[in-house]
């Protein structure tokens, strides 16, 4: 026996049209086709880019035409021209008049030191040069007996020779009158002879030994006069002993103990001269090729402002940065002291008519060879040629013009490609 089914029951309904739903249909439809013309451009842009970059991420920045400033800003420390440096001349213990802080004037002493083989030294030179100076002089003394024998000898030797002389010409005239033979004539003749030649050593005993006696005297002079140099060297040192204050100005930092023992050349203390202060600045390796002595520089604070001139340049680099020194091209201002912050100004360069953009990382990025011009939405890679910089600006020589928007940072991000979308 067969069982049946409900399909004879079943009723067949006929499907009503909804126009309702119909019109949603269509609005949707017509809402994707808008939203597709709208984003068409975008992601076309997108399309023709390399990469895509938010521009949260960097930052965009005006080229510009008008003034151009390069110059320095730093913070600086008010230092002392003037500030030497004293040391030991000797080896001793070492007795200060003075604390740190006291004015003190040219010449003042401030240390004594005690140095008892120093002081022996000089008295012991100082009796050899006193013997010496005796020596001299007795030489002069015996010089001059000498020479007055030597003179006696010659001019004993000068009336010898007249006197033969005048009795060759006697026995001449006796014997042409037959008073004489001629045996006397020839012994006269001898006798003149020889005091002539006694008259020419004598004279030649004079010159020579008085230039023998001369010299003598000289080295005795020499000896004597050496040794007055070695004891006024000595002197030099002991009067050292005493250390005195080259410049007025105020004690600085004491660098041993009240009546401490210290070797030769050990550091004492320091003089400041406050009557020369100078401002000393650190200024960045890139800037400090342009530094020259003599920049104009500007001076401020402690309620002031100041005129200056660059004074000094250090030749070394020190963590990217080299010192230089500023000083204050009028008279000195009241109230500043040693270490006091001051701002300094130092203007390189100073223009009215250049092509600029604010200075950022994509210099140092691209090496100033290219930049990433922004125009709707697209960073497109140009080649560009940068020139001098300042603080917070970079002069443009080629490749772009005013009214450019490039990026100035976070350029690292393109990893150099050609063309990059901004988005939002």
């Amino acid at each position: 026996m067969a069982i049946r089914d409900t399909s004879a029951t079943d009723t067949v309904i006929a499907k009503k049209p909804n126009p309702r739903r119909r019109l949603i249909l269509i609005g949707a439809a017509v809402a994707v086709l808008v939203v597709l013309a709208l984003l068409a451009p975008g992601i076309k842009r997108m399309l023709s880019t390399d990469a895509s970059v938010s521009a949260s991420r960097i930052s965009i920045a005006t080229v510009e035409r008008g003034p151009f400033v390069r110059d320095i800003a730093a913070e600086g420390r008010v230092v002392a021209a003037v500030s030497p440096t004293l040391y030991a001349t000797s080896a001793g213990a070492v007795v200060l008049k003075v604390n740190a802080g006291d004015t003190v004037k040219q010449g003042q002493v401030l240390a004594v030191i005690d140095s008892p083989e120093l002081t022996n030294k000089l008295a012991q030179e100082q009796s050899n040069a006193d013997a010496l100076e005796v020596d001299y002089q007795r030489a002069q003394i015996e010089a001059r007996k000498q020479r007055l024998e030597l003179q006696k000898a010659h001019d004993n030797a000068v009336i010898d020779a007249k006197t033969a002389q005048r009795d060759l010409e006697r026995n001449q005239k006796a014997f042409i009158k037959g008073a004489v033979a001629q045996m006397e004539v020839a012994h006269a003749q001898d006798t003149l002879e020889k005091s002539q030649i006694a008259l020419k050593h004598a004279t030649q005993d004079l010159g020579l030994d008085s230039d023998s006696l001369n010299f003598d005297v000289k080295a005795k002079q020499l000896a004597w006069q050496r040794q007055q140099l070695f004891v006024k060297d000595l002197q030099r040192q002991v009067d050292d002993l005493n250390v005195r204050s080259p410049v007025n100005g105020q004690v600085g930092q004491l660098f041993i103990a009240p009546r401490a023992t210290v070797a030769k050349d050990a550091q004492l203390l320091t003089v400041i001269d406050l009557s020369a202060l100078e401002v000393e600045v650190k200024v960045p390796e890139s800037f400090a090729r342009d530094l020259a002595v003599g920049m104009g520089a500007d001076i401020s604070g402690n309620g002031g402002n100041w005129k200056g001139a660059v004074s000094a340049i250090s030749p070394e680099v020190v963590d990217g940065q080299v010192s230089a020194r500023v000083r204050f091209v009028n008279s000195k201002p009241e109230h500043l002291r040693q270490n006091q912050r001051l701002s300094v100004r130092i203007v390189l360069d100073q223009r009215s008519d250049v092509l600029t953009v604010a200075r950022g990382s994509f210099v140092d990025e691209s090496g100033g060879n290219y930049a990433y011009v922004v125009r709707d939405g697209i960073a497109t890679k140009t080649p560009i040629r940068v020139g001098a910089s300042s603080i917070d600006k970079v002069e443009i020589l080629r490749g772009l013009k005013a009214g450019d928007r490039i990026v100035i940072s976070g350029t690292d991000a393109f990893n150099g490609a050609q063309r990059v979308a901004i988005s939002d």
